[in-house]
């Protein structure tokens, strides 16, 4: 089993002082601005991509 990928930075003050939280799996502290916080995944959207969409910005 893969480990998850970590933050780059605080999504609240934008630092990346991070260390994982003792508390709670998956959760995160941030030095700078001493807020815990947890990423989550919510789900798929479900438009999903259209045919002879390539993926790029639409105009």
């Amino acid at each position: 089993m893969s480990e998850r990928a970590a933050p780059f930075y605080c999504p609240y003050c934008g630092d990346e002082d991070l260390r994982p939280n003792e508390e709670g799996h998956g959760a995160w502290e941030c030095g700078a601005c001493n807020r815990a916080f947890q990423l989550k995944f919510l789900g798929l959207l479900t438009r999903g991509l259209r045919l002879g969409d390539g993926g790029g910005e639409r105009k």
